[in-house]
């Protein structure tokens, strides 16, 4: 009722032309359009690519969005806009931005000790040369979303899947493992970070961290179909997983084997590092968002030095790797990928944002080059004169 609600409220008081109109939603065509969905209609011919949804936008408006071969191949089902996909570590981006809301707030600093919002975390210890010791300075804030902690990738305590601990219990995990270097001192990928940055979240802010995300960022931003549940209609259009079949020549469908299914089941656990499911349109919507400095309409999300913090190097100038707080980050823009080859890209120098959904455990033949072919279409068509 209350979710109701606030959505009514934001009707009233935002503009119609401020979210994507039915028809953007499902989709504008455009001669550019075409010339990309032919781009990439080889790739699927080859087999190399099952299906995919592209989108491009603006920070105002989609540009274009298309479709191009099956959400079920076995089916001979065509893939269609509204397609659910598992976006997995694009989830590190949206957990961020959440994060960043109560940095701007003031209720967290960057700089903050984890153990500060964590007390388990205080007895950490360090694996050097095979022996363990105090680290040099806890763990922070920054380190846990920059991949710079030394915190592990997860811990034997997320297995079978990584989605079967409470965020509580799995942050337990992640306070008693051994950090793997000194923090700030190297780059490693670590979902465990991200999921702690979850946990500081319910914390500071006394809701469960899925609660916040629908409340501050979902509901306002109208991202309908973005959830670590998919409901039964929402199931009905998830995008088949696919990954190259025993010779390399084809595509066989695969599951998710990260994740514990049935997909829908509540008691499965939310997972801040990797485990969204959402649509083109509502990644577009998030990074528009951003786009614009973390205001959407007349709402604003997070401020522009909020932005600016997320979207700039953040693992120090002797680390090549780089990473700002939740994004990988260049002087172009900034963007994040996830486990099943989904993309979200923020050109900032064009003033372009990209989306490439598909669900491909790896791709046989050139079926990797199908993405760089998106982007490299899209930039020329809609960048032209925006560089």
């Amino acid at each position: 009722m209350k979710s109701l609600l606030f959505r009514a409220c934001l009707a009233v008081i935002i503009p119609a032309f401020v979210f994507l109109s039915p028809a953007s939603a499902q989709g504008p065509s455009s001669e550019g359009g075409k010339k990309i969905v032919a781009a990439l209609q080889s790739f699927v011919d080859h087999h190399a690519l099952a299906g995919a949804v592209v989108l491009v936008a603006d920070k105002d408006k989609v540009l274009c969005q298309e479709t191009v071969g099956f959400a079920d191949i076995a089916a001979n089902k065509p893939m269609e806009t509204d397609a659910i996909f598992w976006i997995a570590s694009q989830s590190k981006s949206i957990t961020a931005a959440a994060f960043m809301m109560l940095v701007q707030e003031g209720s967290v600093k960057l700089d903050d000790p984890v153990e500060k919002f964590l007390p388990e975390f205080k007895e950490q210890k360090v694996k050097v040369d095979g022996e363990l010791r105090k680290p040099r300075h806890p763990i922070t804030v920054r380190e846990i979303l920059s991949h710079t902690s030394g915190l592990p990738f997860s811990t034997p305590a997320e297995k079978p899947t990584l989605d079967t601990l409470t965020l509580k219990e799995a942050v337990k995990s992640y306070a008693e493992a051994p950090l793997l270097f000194e923090p700030g001192t190297k780059y490693q990928y670590s979902n465990a970070g991200i999921n702690t940055a979850g946990r500081i979240i319910e914390v500071v802010s006394g809701m469960p961290y899925e609660d916040f995300l629908q409340k501050r960022l979902f509901d306002p931003l109208f991202m309908k179909d973005t959830t670590f549940w998919p409901n039964e209609e929402q199931l009905k259009r998830l995008a088949k997983s696919y990954k190259p079949n025993a010779t390399k020549d084809g595509l066989e469908e695969t599951k998710i084997g990260q994740l514990q299914y049935p997909l829908s089941d509540r008691k499965r656990q939310p997972m801040p590092a990797g485990g969204l499911f959402s649509t083109a349109s509502d990644v577009a919507k998030f990074c528009q968002m951003l786009m614009n400095g973390g205001k959407r309409g007349m709402i604003r999300f997070l401020s522009d030095d909020a932005v600016k913090q997320m979207t700039m190097k953040q693992t120090g100038d002797e680390v090549k790797e780089n990473y700002g707080l939740g994004w990988s980050v260049n002087g172009n823009g900034f963007g994040h990928g996830g486990a099943f080859s989904t993309n979200m890209s923020v050109d900032t120098k064009r003033g372009l944002i990209t989306v490439w959904m598909v669900q491909h455990a790896g791709y046989p033949g050139d079926g990797s080059k199908s993405h760089g072919v998106f982007v490299t279409e899209a930039m020329k068509v809609f960048g032209e004169g925006k560089k």
